[in-house]
């Protein structure tokens, strides 16, 4: 075969470290289209984005040749850094370590770009904690609580 042919969907989760809420309403739509321009110089192809104030959800088709890790640790590095040398925070921002990424079939695309898009809707009945938690139960993943949340003592 000559060429590679795939389809890969991932939705991408993660937030900000403490949990802080510095996702301010008035720079999240530029936040989102840096973001999106991260992804574009990277090829790949974002679907959908969106969060509240703590934490992000992104959608998006991955093409196969990329490290899913160097990617999301990019993603991140280069948004905080927008954040923070454009003085969007009056604190210093800092995504919280790790994140979660989850697979979708073609068949569920819709479905999780409708999710995605409707988080606020959504987290007027459920925490992000329980939202992520769910999440990692219906995906099988094991988790160590210990390491799950990174929260300011």
């Amino acid at each position: 075969m000559a060429d590679k042919f795939t389809q890969i969907y991932i939705q991408l989760v993660f937030a900000v470290r403490y949990r802080d809420a510095l996702i301010r309403p008035e720079f999240k739509t530029d936040l989102y289209k840096y973001i999106g321009g991260i992804f574009r110089n990277q090829n790949q192809k974002l679907l959908a984005i969106n969060g509240m104030p703590d934490h992000l959800h992104i959608f998006f088709s991955m093409e196969p040749d990329i490290n899913l890790s160097h990617f999301i640790r990019d993603v991140k590095s280069d948004s905080s850094t927008f954040i923070n040398e454009k003085k969007l925070s009056k604190f210093k921002f800092h995504w919280q370590g790790g994140y979660g990424a989850f697979s979708y079939a073609h068949s569920q695309k819709e479905q999780v770009i409708r999710y995605v898009v409707n988080q606020e809707k959504h987290h007027k009945k459920k925490t992000f904690r329980e939202e992520y938690l769910e999440m990692l139960k219906r995906f099988e993943i094991k988790y160590n609580n210990k390491y799950l949340f990174e929260y300011f003592d």
